[in-house]
């Protein structure tokens, strides 16, 4: 069930984690930090850029933020040994439907609804995905190794589905009625990972040779990576948006040859901010193309339940940030987080971009430079992670900035009260049964 309230360090710890530096030569039981990237789509964004009349130049807090966690590597010695992206690396699409899925037979329509949502264009190759490169080039410079989701909107083609048309009509006479539902927005399709392969393929330079990229999947478009930290080899495993049968099978396979392996999966969409996994919304793809994808919650039932090693999900995709703690089929516990900055604004407005271009008629979103950091202590028992909210572009982390609720909470979780919204984004999680299922530490 998720847990709303949680007890806020004290500033003097978020001190200490804000300042700590351990040396790449530290005990291989030393605490450590792994780095979540959430959906960078709007820091690249060709629109959001001078260039196209925006207030400044929104890559530029996504460079930034790369730098950041770059110097908090451990080769440069900070504690920081491994980076997991949670996907929507880019925004735009190159194609109104890719090759695949039309030669099968699907069409994609217009949709007025989301007719910027599907603007097709050379922008992503020309813009957007070169600068996303450029970030990771920094990460990569830093010698972290990094696994990077694929998002819906970094597939080729993603259209409104002509099996599922929106409601015209209703957008005609009652447009302020329009409900974010399958029935009123018709339903939305992905296609294609050329451009994401493009990037992050299993033959681009970020991963030909490294010994730590141990398997993938399509191309790349599905990835495998090992990292040493807190005693223990860690797996990481980055997968499609609610990825196919065949998917979760070399999910499996990539288990089996790594057996014992604490493990963390990320994929893009997995949970909402209600810390929900949710079927039947626009953007679930079993409805469009039942025998190509899974459902989060088949992906739970078919790949995290059954296997044991998997401890920790991370997922972006929804707006906002959630936690979840449940059971797998052996008893123990799986930890999913939710982190998706993307609506945030802040930047712009301090910038002088105008109010009224985001969702909800605020500001628009960039993302303000926000990112989770999860630090990792397998010292203590039982082990333990701090989950830490930090901006690359303020320089503080979630609870140590006096405006924090005031500037997000309403158009996130506007449910909650200002205390239960800063808890949400930092927090401790024990880990009661990590030794258990995964031995003691190396020393």
């Amino acid at each position: 069930m998720r847990r709303l309230l949680r007890t806020l360090p004290a500033l003097a710890g978020l001190a200490l984690l804000a300042c700590a530096h351990f040396e790449a030569g530290a005990p291989a039981s030393a605490p450590f930090t792994i780095a979540v990237i959430p959906d960078t789509q709007n820091y690249v964004d060709y629109s959001h850029q001078k260039d196209a009349g925006f207030a400044f130049d929104a890559s530029e807090l996504f460079i930034a933020q790369m730098r950041d966690v770059a110097r908090r590597a451990v080769g440069n010695g900070g504690d920081l040994v491994f980076v997991a992206s949670v996907g929507d690396v880019w925004q735009h699409q190159t194609e109104r439907i890719d090759p695949e899925h039309a030669a099968r037979g699907f069409r994609a329509i217009d949709n007025p609804i989301f007719a910027s949502e599907f603007k097709v264009g050379d922008e992503a190759r020309t813009i957007e995905i070169p600068k996303a490169i450029e970030g990771y080039e920094i990460i990569a410079a830093a010698g972290l190794p990094f696994g990077v989701a694929p998002g819906n909107h970094d597939y080729d083609a993603m259209w409104s589905a002509a099996e599922f048309p929106p409601d015209l009509a209703k957008l005609k006479n009652d447009p302020a009625g329009i409900r974010m539902v399958p029935d009123d927005l018709g339903m939305f399709h992905i296609g294609g990972l050329d451009n994401f392969r493009s990037a992050f393929g299993a033959d681009t330079d970020f991963f030909r040779g490294k010994p730590w990229y141990v398997d993938q999947y399509a191309g790349g478009a599905n990835s495998a990576q090992t990292f040493e930290a807190g005693g223990y080899t860690f797996l990481h495993v980055a997968i499609q948006m609610q990825a196919p049968d065949d998917v979760l099978e070399w999910v499996r396979g990539v288990l089996a040859k790594h057996p014992g392996k604490p493990t963390i999966l990320s994929t893009h969409d997995y949970l909402t901010p209600w810390a929900e996994r949710i079927d039947g919304g626009f953007l679930d793809f079993t409805l469009v193309d039942p025998a190509y994808h899974n459902t989060p919650q088949q992906i739970f039932e078919k790949l995290i339940a059954p296997n044991d090693q998997i401890f920790l999900v991370l997922c972006g995709h929804y707006h906002g940030q959630a936690f979840l703690e449940e059971r797998n089929e052996a008893g123990h516990a799986v930890y999913t987080v939710l982190a998706d900055y993307q609506d945030r604004g802040q930047v712009g407005l301090d910038a002088g971009q105008p109010n009224g271009g985001g969702l909800g008629g605020g500001p628009t979103g960039i993302g303000d430079g926000w990112l989770r950091l999860l630090r990792f202590d397998t010292t203590t028992q039982p082990p333990k992670i701090a989950v830490r909210t930090y901006s690359t572009h303020y320089g503080v982390f979630s609870d140590e900035l006096p405006e924090y609720a005031a500037w997000y909470r309403e158009h996130e979780q506007k449910e909650m009260t200002d205390e239960a919204f800063l808890a949400e984004e930092s927090f401790d999680v024990t880990l009661p049964d990590f030794r258990a299922r995964f031995g003691p530490p190396r020393e």
